[in-house]
C-alpha cells in the first residue's frame, strides 16, 4: 500500500525526462536573460551605491516609478498574448499578426502617457517617499539624483515598449533564445557604459547617475535592433511577414483581448502601484529603509529568475495545451510544473538565506541601512516557496484566460489587504519595519489557499481561441 502511494505521488508530481527536457528548453533561456539582467542591475546598483546613499536612492525611487510603466506594458502584451499562444497552439500564423498589432497600438498609448506624466508630476511622485526620518539637505540630494535620472531614462521607453511587442510574441510561440541573446548584447553594453559614463573613464565626462540612465537607454536601442534586425531578415518566423502592410486588427478579436485582456492590464498596473505604494509605507519609517529596500530587491530578483521564468514557461506550455485541447495533459502538465517550481524555488531560498550577511556589504551605505538590508533578504527568503506557488497559479488560471479571477487573485488583494495592513502598521503602531514587512509578507497565506482551490478546480481548462 505504502508504495503504491508513492508510485501515485511520483506519477502526479514528477513528470519523466522527456518532460523535465521540455520545459527547461523554454525556461532556461528566459532564466539566462533575466539572470543576466538582474546581475547586471546588481552591478549597476552597486557602481551608484559606491557614489553615494542619496543617489542610490534616487535612482531606487526612479525604478520604483517606471516599474509601475514597465508592469502596465507587461499586462498589455500578456493580455493579447494569452491568445498569441493558443493561435500558436492551431498553427494560425494570421492570428498571431493580429495580436502583434494590437500590442503595438497597447504599448504606444501607454507609453506616450508615461512619458507626459513623468514630465508633468516627476517631482512630486519622487517626494513622496522623502517623508522619513533624515535631513532635509538628504531628501533634497535624493530628489535632485532622481530627477536627473528619470530625466534621461524617458527616452529610453519607446525602444523597451516596441521590444516588448517583439520578444513578448516569440516567446509565447516557444521561441525564447533569440531574446536571450539579445538581452544578453544589451546587458554587456549597459554594464560597460555604466562604468564609462558614472565614472568618466576613457576620456568621457564622469556622469554619476544620469551616465547610469544613459547607459541603460543605449542598453535598449542595441535590444531592439538586434531583434528587430535577426525577426525581419531571417524568415523563420512566418508571422512577421506582411506584418507592417496593414495595421488593422479584426474587432471581433479586439473585443475578446479587451475582455480577457482589460482586467490583466488593469491588474499588472495596480499590481505594481500597489508594490510602490507599499515601499512608500515603510519608508515613512526613515530614508534607510528605501535604501535597504533597493538593495534587498535587487538582491531579490537575482534569486527570483527561477520562480519568475518558471511561471513564464507555465503560460507558454498551458496555452499551447489548452489551444490545442488537449485538457487533460494540461492538467497534468500544469501540477507537474508547480510543483517543479517550488521545489527549485525551495533550494534557491536557502542558498539566499544563508548568503543574506554578505550581500549588504557591497554597497557604500551607512550600518543601519545594511543590517535593515540582511534582514529584508532573509526574509524574503523564507517566503519564496511561497511565491513561486503564487506565481505558478497567477500563470496558470491566466493561461486559461481567467483575467477576472487574476485580477482579483492579485492587485484586488494587494489594494484590499496588504496596503491597509501595511499603512495603518506604520502610521499607527511603534512595530519595527521589519515586522511590518513580515506581516505583510505573510498575508500572502491567504492567496495561497485560494490560488490551490481555484487551479486544483480546473477553472482555467477552457480554450479562448476556438
Amino acid at each position: 500500500m505504502e508504495n503504491r502511494s508513492k508510485n501515485s505521488f511520483i506519477r502526479k508530481f514528477v513528470g519523466d525526462r522527456a518532460f523535465y527536457r521540455m520545459v527547461l528548453s523554454i525556461a532556461v533561456p528566459i532564466m539566462i536573460q533575466n539572470g543576466i539582467t538582474n546581475f547586471v542591475g546588481l552591478l549597476d546598483n552597486i557602481m551608484i551605491g559606491r557614489v553615494g546613499t542619496e543617489q542610490m536612492s534616487g535612482v531606487a525611487i526612479v525604478n520604483q516609478l517606471l516599474f509601475v510603466y514597465s508592469l502596465c506594458l507587461f499586462g498589455a502584451v500578456s493580455g493579447a498574448g494569452i491568445f498569441t499562444a493558443q493561435f500558436f497552439g492551431q498553427k494560425n500564423n494570421k492570428g498571431i499578426q493580429d495580436t502583434m498589432r494590437f500590442k503595438l497600438y497597447s504599448v504606444v498609448v501607454i507609453t506616450v502617457l508615461t512619458v507626459l506624466l513623468m514630465l508633468a508630476a516627476g517631482d512630486v511622485l519622487i517626494t513622496t517617499y522623502l517623508t522619513g526620518d533624515g535631513s532635509p539637505e538628504s531628501a533634497a540630494a535624493t530628489l535632485i539624483s532622481g530627477r536627473q535620472y528619470l530625466l534621461v531614462m524617458l527616452f529610453g521607453l519607446p525602444a523597451f515598449a516596441l521590444s516588448q511587442v517583439y520578444s513578448s510574441t516569440l516567446r509565447e510561440c516557444g521561441e525564447t533564445v533569440l531574446p536571450m541573446k539579445a538581452g544578453m548584447a544589451a546587458v554587456l553594453v549597459n554594464l560597460i557604459f555604466n562604468y564609462l559614463l558614472i565614472y568618466g573613464r576613457l576620456g568621457l565626462p564622469r556622469l554619476g547617475v544620469a551616465g547610469a540612465a544613459a547607459a541603460t537607454v543605449l542598453s535598449r536601442y542595441v535590444e531592439l535592433g538586434i531583434v528587430l534586425f535577426r525577426v525581419h531578415r531571417s524568415g523563420s518566423w512566418p508571422f512577421v511577414r506582411g506584418l507592417c502592410k496593414s495595421l488593422r486588427v479584426p474587432a471581433p478579436l479586439v473585443r475578446n483581448i479587451l475582455i480577457k485582456g482589460s482586467p490583466l492590464l488593469l491588474n499588472e498596473t495596480l499590481w505594481a502601484a500597489g508594490m510602490a505604494m507599499l515601499t512608500q509605507c515603510y519608508s515613512i519609517r526613515s530614508l534607510n529603509v528605501v535604501a535597504a529596500l533597493n538593495i534587498s530587491n535587487t538582491i531579490s530578483n537575482i534569486f527570483n529568475i527561477v520562480f519568475i521564468a518558471l511561471g513564464d514557461s507555465v503560460a507558454i506550455v498551458i496555452g499551447q495545451l489548452l489551444g490545442a485541447g488537449k485538457m487533460e495533459e494540461a492538467r497534468d502538465t500544469d501540477t507537474k510544473m508547480i510543483a517543479f517550481s517550488v521545489a527549485c524555488c525551495t533550494l534557491m531560498a536557502a542558498v539566499m538565506f544563508v548568503c543574506s550577511p554578505l550581500f549588504p556589504m557591497l554597497y557604500n551605505t551607512n550600518a543601519e541601512a545594511r543590517l535593515l538590508a540582511r534582514n529584508f533578504i532573509m526574509t524574503t527568503a523564507v517566503f519564496m516557496p511561497q511565491n513561486a506557488f503564487l506565481h505558478a497559479a497567477y500563470f496558470t488560471l491566466r493561461s486559461g484566460g481567467k483575467t477576472i479571477v487574476t485580477f482579483l487573485f492579485d492587485s484586488a488583494f494587494i489594494w484590499i489587504i496588504s496596503i491597509p495592513v501595511a499603512a495603518g502598521l506604520s502610521r499607527f503602531t511603534a512595530l519595527p519595519v521589519l515586522g511590518i514587512f513580515i506581516v505583510v509578507q505573510f498575508a500572502d497565506t491567504l492567496k495561497c489557499l485560494v490560488g490551490f482551490i481555484l487551479v486544483k478546480k480546473g477553472v482555467w481548462l477552457q480554450n479562448i481561441v476556438s
